[in-house]
C-alpha cells in the first residue's frame, strides 16, 4: 500500500494549497528560520528568502545551490551541487568551507546542520542522469574545521536529512532506494546502528532513476520530523507529500495536483505551516527554461519537531 488510494488516509486537496511564491527554474533545501522561509533555486543559482510573501536574493551560488542550513554563528551553509562543495555566507561574502570532491561520485544535494554546527551531506552517486545506471552513494560529515569524513556508504542516493529533536538519530532518504534509513550519532558525530526506518519500495529495485519512477513507489526526497516523531516525505515520483510513522504507515496525504514536490519544510509562527518545493514532474520538461517551480502552502496538527522543542 502505498497511500495513494487508501481510504483510511487523511487527505489535503491541491485545490486547498496556498501559493507562497512562483516562477523558479526547481526550488529545494527550505528551510524555515527566524520567520522566514529560505530555498535554493537550481539553474537560477541563487538563495532566496521569503518573509511576509516578499522573496529576496540572499546570494549567488555559481555551482548551483542545494541543502542550506546555518553554522553555531548564524552565518548561511550552502551545499554547491556542481563543484560539489559547501560553502558559507559571511556579510556578502560566499566561501569554500569543505571541497567533497574526493568522496561525491556525483553533485551534492540535501543537507542537515546539527547544533554543534556539523553539516551531514549526501550526493547522487552518479550523474543523475535518468536512464544512468544508479550508483552507490556516501553520506558526508563536514566538521566546523571543514574536515570531511565518509560517515556512511552505500547508500542509493542520500537525499534529504533530518534530525530527530534530542539530536541522538539522523534520518535519509534514499530516494532511488525508495526508503528512509535511520543511525545513531554519537557524541563526535559518526553513525552507528543502520536500520530501515521506513520501505516504499515493495522488493523491487530498478537500476535506472527512470525506472524507478516506473515501479509506482514513493521516492522520498526531501523530508521533516514533527513533534510526534513522525516525518512528512516529499514523493518524488511525482504523488505530492506523505505524512508517515515509523514502519511504514502512512496517514496523510498532501495532493500537489500537475505539480512534484521535491522538497518541504515545517515552519510558521507554530510550527504547523508545511511548506512544499513543487516544480513539474521529473524527466518531463527542462528546468533551466520552463520556471514553474512554486511554493506552497497548507496548515497541518501536528507541529514542526524543532518548534515542539523550542528551537
Amino acid at each position: 500500500m502505498n497511500g495513494r488510494s487508501d481510504p483510511t488516509v487523511k487527505r489535503v486537496d491541491a485545490e486547498s494549497l496556498s501559493v507562497v511564491v512562483d516562477g523558479y527554474s526547481f526550488l529545494e533545501g527550505p528551510r524555515w528560520r527566524q520567520g522566514a522561509l529560505y530555498v535554493s533555486d537550481f539553474y537560477t543559482r541563487q538563495v532566496v528568502r521569503i518573509a511576509d510573501g516578499v522573496a529576496e536574493t540572499i546570494c549567488e551560488v555559481p555551482g548551483q545551490p542545494s541543502g542550506l542550513g546555518w553554522d553555531p554563528d548564524g552565518n548561511l551553509l550552502v551545499v554547491s551541487m556542481l563543484d560539489r562543495s559547501l560553502c558559507r555566507l559571511t556579510g556578502n561574502r560566499l566561501d569554500v568551507v569543505a571541497d567533497l570532491r574526493e568522496i561525491a561520485t556525483g553533485p551534492c544535494n540535501d543537507m542537515q546542520v546539527d547544533a554543534q554546527g556539523r553539516a551531514y551531506l549526501g550526493n547522487f552517486g552518479g550523474d543523475g542522469e535518468a536512464d544512468s545506471l544508479l550508483r552507490d552513494a556516501v553520506l558526508a560529515r563536514v566538521d566546523t574545521d571543514g574536515s570531511v569524513t565518509v560517515v556512511a556508504d552505500g547508500l542509493r542516493f542520500p537525499n534529504g536529512v533530518a534530525l530527530t529533536g534530542d539530536g541522538r538519530r539522523l534520518l535519509v532518504a534514499e530516494t532511488y532506494g525508495a526508503r528512509i534509513t535511520v543511525f545513531d550519532i554519537a557524541s563526535d558525530g559518526s553513525l552507528s546502528g543502520r536500520r530501515v526506518w521506513a520501505d516504499f519500495s515493495r522488493g523491487v529495485l530498478a537500476p535506472t532513476a527512470r525506472g524507478m519512477a516506473a515501479t509506482g513507489a514513493i521516492l522520498p526526497d526531501g523530508i521533516a520530523l514533527d513533534a510526534e516523531g513522525a516525518l512528512w516525505v516529499a514523493d518524488a515520483a511525482g504523488a505530492g507529500a506523505f505524512r508517515v510513522r515509523e514502519g511504514g504507515e502512512i496517514v496523510e496525504h498532501v495532493d500537489s495536483g500537475e505539480l512534484t514536490v521535491f522538497a518541504l519544510a515545517m515552519g510558521g509562527a507554530d510550527g504547523r505551516t508545511l511548506f512544499l518545493c513543487a516544480s513539474p514532474t521529473l524527466f518531463e520538461t527542462d528546468y533551466r527554461i520552463d520556471h514553474r517551480s512554486k511554493v506552497l502552502s497548507c496548515r497541518v496538527e501536528v507541529p514542526s519537531a524543532e518548534s515542539a522543542s523550542g528551537h
